[in-house]
């Protein structure tokens, strides 16, 4: 056993050695993780309150189905190719207000023509949010809303594209 004095000069050794060594190593970045699982279930909980997600990781949305407009027809190809481009400019907008989470055509040659998925209450704020387009406003499309729930997982999909997107419109 040792003394008290060997064990003070061994302890003050290895403290100045640790110390030192710390000064010379470049300190590693350490990004702080969380664990916000619920024990053993995998269920992230603060993501799910962040998402607005009920029990089943569901919430209410209000779907947006676009359909050829009236007015289609009468307009010419340098005005639609402009709506068009305006229609693109209004679904970014939306977007980037959070309040759009999906948009998308069909591809198929039908009176349908897209959809839209918005992060909202109620028709009625969707039915006001649908009319902020031009294509519908000038009768290329018209709208047909529905509640929907789906996955409140659906609120990342636009920060994911943002990253995979090489091209925005």
């Amino acid at each position: 056993m040792i003394n008290r004095q060997t064990f003070l000069k061994i302890f003050l050794f290895v403290a100045i050695a640790s110390a030192s060594y710390s000064c010379l190593v470049p300190e590693k970045k350490r990004v702080a993780q969380v664990d916000t699982t619920e024990a053993g279930s995998g269920i992230d909980s603060v993501l799910a309150v962040h998402l607005g997600a009920d029990e089943y990781g569901m919430k209410n949305y209000v779907m947006a189905l676009l359909k050829r407009g009236p007015r289609r027809w009468m307009i010419d190809s340098v005005t639609a190719s402009n709506l068009q481009k305006a229609h693109m400019a209004n679904i970014t907008r939306l977007a980037d207000e959070g309040k759009l989470v999906v948009a998308g055509p069909f591809t198929d040659n039908t009176d349908l023509k897209g959809i839209y998925v918005f992060d909202v209450k109620t028709i009625e704020e969707a039915k006001k949010l649908c009319e902020t387009d031009p294509a519908i406003k000038a009768g290329s499309l018209m709208m047909e809303l529905h509640p929907w729930y789906g996955s409140a997982a659906m609120l990342q999909i636009p920060a994911i594209h943002n990253k995979i997107a090489k091209k925005q419109p």
